[in-house]
């Protein structure tokens, strides 16, 4: 190993940098499993906790709504201090607050474990993005590294539920997260070793930007789940919150405009590509991940399969996505930006629709077609929406176009667990049926989630417990075609905007500097 400490330059330095390359590629999978790893673990996790709907959603959301806030801000700190030391920090935050999940005895405990975590995602994941644009200093080859970068982050929402599936099976929820300890006990004396130091750059940091950003986009979460339940504060007092959180988003907004070295440059927005690619990748990872989340409930709850089945049953999306990864490019000059992004959009849509006819029946062969086709189009759109993105902005202001697209990538994330897990539960409490001779306290925690009316149609078991389990599978079938719906439209409307808002000659300049980009 010694041809790993070889002078810039040399060799060594030229071996070196692949190496740096698979450790944070590792990192950020770890990183982005997280996201969605927990999906599958949903039924049993319920059954040991026990959480109420706000506070499953809060779960399983809490990790990629910290990250979202956090990736600008530890990504300007990391320029600040040092991206090394945040990479190093980030593991052990990570590590600690994985070891906190999986033991967590409450779901507030493991929701405050979930957020930790997402503090450690967020140290990490801006971090492995400069490192790679500071050891890859050959054109050609930075593209290569963007290239695996940007699929392992979009493969890993796809990994995490086949993750979770075996875990599951074979351990316990916690499995999911304690997994997450021996990986980077390997993975941090790499990093100390492999990981070069940075270059400190002595510019302002605005604290209140950084505070105002999360605080604002917690609120808005918060307000909007709470919305949809009003158990905690009320619906009156959750309109309130959310409210507030527009409006310190709003002012993060216009303070932004007024400093002269701002947290986000949201004058990049001005630019029609740009701002067309960012919403791109937030509403494909919000379709992406929202519906992640209530397929691999549908898979065990409703049709019955055990976590590893479900698991197995979204290989065929996991497999699409790469392909997708790998075939987009030759989309792109075969067919064009424009096309290639909202035809993956498209394809998302369509490919969703025949989930809006299913009932409790099984759908096996239909089901793989779909998730080939939604799995594909979110990866083709994903990467159109990336190129677009890079190639929008100027050179110089690169670093500030990728933290964006990440923190679209997390909000998305986020934003899809709440809007359609609060829309599905809206429709599914009323929607339920319960035996009349049900305890009320039975009756209301099975209102809260299909998770939750299984594990008291366990409990109570008998006739009445097949009865309410039968009653709750279909009313979230009628739940699921609600969230599906809303976000065909999404995608639909989007797939729409792009080919208006992003003309024929707009569409050739921008893949023209990309050529250009990557020739030089």
């Amino acid at each position: 190993m010694v041809f790993l400490r070889g002078e810039p330059g040399g060799a060594g330095r030229s071996a070196n940098r692949w190496h740096v390359l698979a450790l944070l590629c590792f990192s950020l999978l770890l990183v982005a499993v997280d996201a969605t790893v927990l999906h599958i673990a949903v039924p049993a996790l319920t059954a040991a906790l026990e959480p109420s709907a706000v506070q499953l959603l809060w779960i399983i959301d809490s990790y990629s709504l910290v990250v979202a806030p956090l990736l600008v801000t530890f990504g300007t700190l990391g320029d600040r201090y040092g991206r090394r030391a945040f990479v190093l920090g980030g593991y052990l935050v990570f590590g600690l607050a994985s070891l906190a999940a999986a033991f967590a005895p409450t779901p507030l405990a493991l929701i405050l474990a979930r957020a930790f975590l997402g503090v450690g995602g967020a140290m990490i994941m801006p971090a492995t993005l400069s490192i790679i644009r500071q050891v890859f200093t050959d054109r050609r080859e930075r593209a290569i590294a963007l290239g695996v970068w940007g699929a392992v982050a979009a493969g890993g929402a796809a990994v995490g539920p086949m993750l979770g599936g075996v875990l599951v099976e074979h351990f316990w929820w916690g499995a999911v997260f304690l997994i997450n300890v021996p990986l980077l006990l390997i993975a941090l004396p790499l990093a100390v070793r492999l990981l070069p130091p940075t270059e400190r750059r002595d510019h302002p940091w605005d604290a209140l930007s950084a505070l105002l950003s999360v605080a604002g986009l917690l609120a808005l979460a918060f307000g909007l789940k709470e919305a949809g339940y009003g158990h905690t504060i009320g619906r009156g007092a959750a309109v309130l919150v959310f409210a507030a959180g527009v409006a310190l988003l709003v002012w993060f907004t216009a303070r932004q405009r007024r400093l002269a070295t701002p947290l986000l440059d949201v004058d990049l927005f001005r630019r029609r590509g740009f701002a067309t690619g960012v919403v791109c990748v937030l509403l494909a990872i919000f379709a992406l991940v929202g519906l992640e989340l209530m397929l691999a409930q549908y898979l065990q709850l409703v049709l019955g399969l055990s976590p590893l089945g479900a698991a197995v049953r979204m290989v065929p999306l996991m497999i699409a996505a790469i392909v997708g990864g790998l075939t987009a490019a030759r989309l792109l000059d075969r067919v064009g930006l424009r096309a290639t992004m909202s035809g993956g959009l498209a394809l998302t849509a369509l490919a969703l629709m025949p989930v809006l006819a299913w009932g409790v029946e099984d759908h096996p062969v239909m089901l793989a077609v779909c998730f080939v086709g939604i799995g594909f189009g979110v990866e083709v759109a994903l990467l159109a929406a990336s190129d677009t993105i890079m190639a929008s902005a100027p050179e110089s202001r690169a670093g500030g176009a990728a933290a964006i697209e990440e923190t679209a990538y997390e909000l998305g994330a986020g934003l899809g667990i709440a809007v359609l897990g609060t829309i599905t539960t809206l429709v599914y409490a009323p929607a339920l049926l319960v035996p009349p001779d049900l305890p009320p306290e039975s009756a209301a925690q099975a209102r809260e989630s299909l998770a939750a009316a299984a594990h008291v149609a366990t409990e109570i078991g008998g006739p009445a417990g097949a009865s309410l389990l039968a009653e709750a599978r279909f009313a979230f079938v009628g739940a699921l075609h609600s969230a599906v719906l809303v976000s065909v439209l999404f995608l639909l409307v989007t797939a729409v905007s792009v080919a208006v808002l992003l003309p024929r000659r707009e569409a050739a300049r921008i893949a023209e500097r990309e050529r250009e980009r990557v020739a030089v």
